[in-house]
């Protein structure tokens, strides 16, 4: 009865974690384009939600004990506005970039499982760029992109585990990542292949910088009211500002 309890027990857990899967690397290959940093230009703006927002829907995490912390209520970040300002846009260079290949960062990205939500809600990294994975919680958690042009995997991580390294090697926009184990939980990962990319924070603003002077369409991304783009042109040391509007009429959902 031992053994057959341990070969149940077994295949259990292989059935809900795969061996992390490390992609063959796709980005363009060879020598970094080089580029004059006298002479780059920076992009800001603001990113605004022109309407009513729905009211955050609330997140019950009470089927699992090691996930309530506090009092405190937790609510969906699908669609978070305040004061106007719309946070979790993923704002990059859509095109204009040409064929100009960029260093990798030697830095990973980060994402963490803390209080059973994965922080940050959207992420961007580099093609290539390690991303560590880490579990602050005492919950066990399973970390599962959903990824198309890029190989999904599919790993369980114990609670308070070693850390998951991971990294993806085509650009790919919007990668839902999801846990098995809490249903709520659910973040975007943004794979570039340049480093001119940033997501909105609460106060919904954005910062490109170090771009070389051209032509360019800037792109804003959101999970629920889809991308909106702009044509910009930016001449050498310029400094230009420009804003994203969403509405309600936007939201998908």
């Amino acid at each position: 009865m031992r053994v057959l309890l341990a070969s149940l027990l077994l295949v259990l857990a292989l059935g809900c974690s795969e061996k992390p899967h490390t992609p063959t690397a796709t980005s363009p290959t060879g020598p970094v384009t080089p580029i004059d940093s006298a002479t780059t230009a920076t992009i800001t703006g603001v990113i605004t939600f022109d309407g009513i927002a729905p009211k955050p829907v609330p997140i019950d995490m009470s089927q699992d004990p090691a996930c309530v912390m506090g009092t405190e209520p937790n609510f969906s970040q699908s669609l978070t506005v305040e004061n106007g300002k719309l946070q979790n846009v993923y704002v990059y260079i859509k095109d204009g970039l040409g064929n100009r290949i960029f260093a990798t960062p030697s830095e990973p990205a980060t994402l963490d499982q803390h209080g059973c939500r994965y922080v940050p809600h959207v992420l961007g990294i580099m093609t290539n760029q390690k991303l560590r994975i880490l579990n602050s919680d005492l919950a066990l958690h399973n970390v599962h992109p959903a990824a198309h042009d890029n190989a999904s995997w599919n790993i369980s991580q114990s609670p308070k585990g070693e850390p998951i390294e991971q990294s993806f090697s085509k650009p790919e926009l919007m990668i839902p990542v999801k846990c098995n184990q809490h249903p709520w939980m659910k973040m975007y990962l943004n794979v570039s292949s340049s480093p001119f990319f940033f997501v909105t924070g609460k106060d919904g603003k954005f910062e490109i910088k170090g771009l070389p002077p051209g032509d360019y369409t800037i792109a804003a991304l959101h999970e629920r009211l889809g991308e909106k783009t702009q044509r910009i042109t930016v001449a050498p040391k310029e400094a230009k500002s420009i804003s994203f509007k969403f509405s309600p009429t936007d939201d998908s959902k």
